[in-house]
């Protein structure tokens, strides 16, 4: 289709970017609502199936797991059929699942549909980094990873102290009904309204397009390109320590703990894990900001995991702090989290621009990989400890917690960056 040029046409792009970049974001929020929203939910989803710490954290981590395995797959199809298709298909199967979630007469069948949803919504965040390298200049993919996170975490934010309070007034299964029908209606959407690159709308591309050669390149090839790239698994390492490390708590073992440790309610205790993912979505906003201004990635990774790694000493010592204090570090604690996320954008730039989707999908992997890993690890060190009288079940949790911070600290050591001034 040939491009048009002009100011008019100027303003047609504008809008067609921000209607693409919307609605492929407000799935990724949907998907961060469903990865942390069983921390809120956690008593309810215990009495409803009967089950322990470890199976809890089962069920919570089966979204992870699927998540995990489908990431390098997804990397793949968003370089191949592009963000719209898989999109579009990912928010009904993820409508499917929750709906199966909201059913469910049993802990195994919950298991199942929230297995779906993470099919579903394993596509959002590779999707969203892919328009963004397509749709936007090169100069400003960190700052858009940084307002990603920011709307993400938001409706992380929602899936913790007012699905707490809602949970009290309504029934939890209505919820997830809602859900459903809210991500069926996104998939709808994206199908109609987004695109996979500016040319489908007869505009000029943002970034120059791959030479014939590299795009004509099996997607075979491509993949091992990107895997035999030593630059690309520092930050596969990153994640999965800094990362894991904070899906594990906030998503899952944050209210638990709080509860259990420092007597809290349950609704003061959400507003704690709310807090820290206010931080993380305020904090994804700067970190991103401060990276593209400063053209490092590397000095602001390391700086933000080493602070948040001993962010972690307050939770371990269990230091009887009053309740504005552990608000207050809740909140520092979330805006330290977000360097990790500069690990995309690393990705990125010491691979080939159009192995983009490839490259972010492989350090991904390492976020839920590590969560996968943790969640239920913390729920079995949990329950061996008050199986064993133990008179603090939270230390080795918290420990184990603590030292997955601290690997992903020390290997953000190992990262390569090249300038993007």
């Amino acid at each position: 289709m040939a491009t048009r040029t002009g100011a008019g046409d100027g303003a047609r792009f504008l809008r067609a970017r921000r209607v693409v970049f919307g609605i492929v974001l407000a799935s990724f929020v949907l998907s961060f609502f469903h990865r942390t929203a069983p921390a809120a939910i956690a008593a309810e989803l215990t009495r409803a199936f009967t089950i322990n710490a470890a199976t809890l954290g089962t069920l919570a981590a089966t979204y992870f797991y699927v998540y995990t395995l489908l990431q390098i797959p997804v990397g793949v199809l968003a370089d191949t059929l592009g963000p719209r298709r898989i999109l579009a298909a990912g928010s009904l199967v993820a409508g499917a699942g929750s709906f199966a979630f909201a059913l469910a007469p049993t802990w195994e069948i919950a298991a199942a549909g929230r297995t779906l949803v993470g099919i579903g919504v394993a596509v959002a965040f590779i999707a969203i980094l892919k328009v963004s390298a397509v749709w936007f200049p090169a100069n400003r993919f960190a700052t858009l990873n940084g307002v990603t996170m920011f709307a993400g975490n938001t409706g992380a934010v929602i899936a913790g102290a007012p699905l707490a309070w809602l949970v009290t007034v309504a029934p939890w299964r209505a919820v997830f009904v809602g859900l459903a029908v809210l991500s069926v209606a996104l998939g709808i959407a994206t199908w109609r309204y987004v695109r996979d690159r500016p040319e489908a709308l007869g505009f000029p591309p943002v970034n120059p397009a791959p030479s014939a050669s590299l795009a004509g390149a099996h997607w075979t090839q491509a993949l091992r390109t990107v895997l035999a790239n030593p630059a690309t698994w520092p930050g596969f390492f990153v994640n999965m320590g800094i990362g894991g490390s904070y899906l594990a708590f906030a998503g899952l073992w944050a209210v638990p703990f709080l509860v259990d440790v420092h007597a809290m309610s349950r609704v003061t205790a959400a507003q704690h894990a709310s807090l820290l993912l206010l931080g993380v979505a305020i904090g994804s906003v700067a970190i991103g900001m401060l990276s593209d201004r400063l053209g490092s990635r590397r000095g602001v990774m390391r700086a933000c995991t080493a602070a948040y790694a001993l962010a972690w000493l307050p939770w371990i010592a269990q230091a009887p702090w009053p309740l504005a204090a552990t608000l207050a570090w809740a909140f520092l604690m979330g805006l330290l989290i977000p360097g990790f996320t500069l690990s995309w954008a690393v990705a990125k730039e010491v691979n080939r621009p159009e192995h983009s989707g490839m490259a972010t999908s492989v350090v991904n992997l390492g976020i839920f990989l590590g969560a996968g890993i943790l969640q239920p690890l913390v729920g079995w060190l949990v329950d061996r400890a008050r199986a064993a009288g133990a008179a603090d079940p939270w230390q080795d949790a918290m420990l184990l917690l603590a030292g997955s911070a601290a690997f992903g600290a020390a290997a953000t050591w190992f990262v390569r960056e090249r300038s993007v001034r």
